[in-house]
């Protein structure tokens, strides 16, 4: 059995599916999950990364864990307790959703180090890993479906600074490929995009999905600050700003690793736009 945390987040529903369809006896996990967010005969159960000991139940008789890192949380988790219940009931091998900033941002409380602390719990373990460190998600467009809905216009900072932006649903397939074959035990992949695309070029391409224009605006770093620290602690909204408009170029490097692990290359923006355009209409 694999146990998926994180079931109802971007990755973590894609990657229910995607083991589902594979045949394999999947449980889903969340704090907040209910049946409705699961395809059919998957089991679901609610627990709370942050408490351990919500997990013993979950993970008793899996043999594979998904570990989402907690996101802006990912402070509060105790990733030994985690990892310990894991053991406990039977998990053998883990791939940990990281993040990029592990490697692109070190030193930094919010992005760098929280995540360099729950890899090293992973590498440390005693289990077999694999860590997953995607960029920017092409889903965070999801932001602007309000706007998008009642005045077709996306207001975002940093215009015409490009970043490989991976689609969620490549990260899940890969998160699937890890914890279903033993080749990926003991590595770390970088999960990006096909290429640098650009908050106007991916407005362009919502409005191409759409059929119909949708105005880009752009806004100052003060506004963009303003309006993501009413959904984000600041030490994350200062670093986040500054990657997205400073990104050094590890951040800007289009990986490999997507396309080593698929057979494929990784989904455009466009792609995911076209995928998810209900969302905006």
């Amino acid at each position: 059995m694999i146990v998926v945390t994180g079931a109802t987040g971007n990755v973590g529903r894609s990657l229910v599916g995607v083991l589902a369809a594979a045949g394999e006896d999947v449980t889903a996990t969340s704090r907040g999950i209910s049946e409705t967010d699961v395809p059919p005969g998957v089991r679901h159960v609610r627990s709370d990364l942050i408490e351990a000991e919500s997990l013993r139940p979950v993970f008793d008789g899996a043999d594979a864990l998904f570990l989402q890192s907690g996101g802006p949380s990912a402070h509060q988790l105790n990733p030994h307790a985690i990892l310990d219940a894991a053991k406990a009931g039977g998990i053998r091998r883990v791939a940990l959703l990281s993040s990029q900033g592990v490697a692109t941002r070190p030193g930094s409380a919010s992005h760098g180090d929280t995540g360099r602390a729950i890899e090293d719990a992973v590498r440390e373990s005693g289990l077999e890993w694999t860590i997953l460190r995607p960029g920017g998600f092409a889903s965070n467009a999801f932001a602007w479906v309000e706007s998008v809905r009642t005045r077709r216009e996306i207001a975002a900072p940093f215009a015409d600074t490009g970043l490989p932006v991976i689609d969620p649903d490549d990260i899940a397939e890969v998160g699937a490929a890890a914890l279903r074959e033993g080749v990926h035990d003991g590595r770390i992949y970088e999960l990006t995009g096909p290429a640098l695309s650009t908050p106007r070029e991916r407005a362009e391409a919502i409005s191409d999905a759409l059929g119909e224009p949708v105005r880009f605006v752009e806004q100052t770093r003060e506004e963009a600050r303003a309006q993501m620290l009413h959904f984000m602690p600041e030490p994350v909204v200062e670093t986040t700003l500054t990657i997205l408009g400073e990104p050094n170029p590890a951040e800007q490097r289009v990986s490999p690793h997507v396309e080593q692990v698929l057979g494929r290359a990784p989904r455009t923006f466009a792609d995911w736009a076209r995928r998810y355009v209900a969302a905006f209409q």
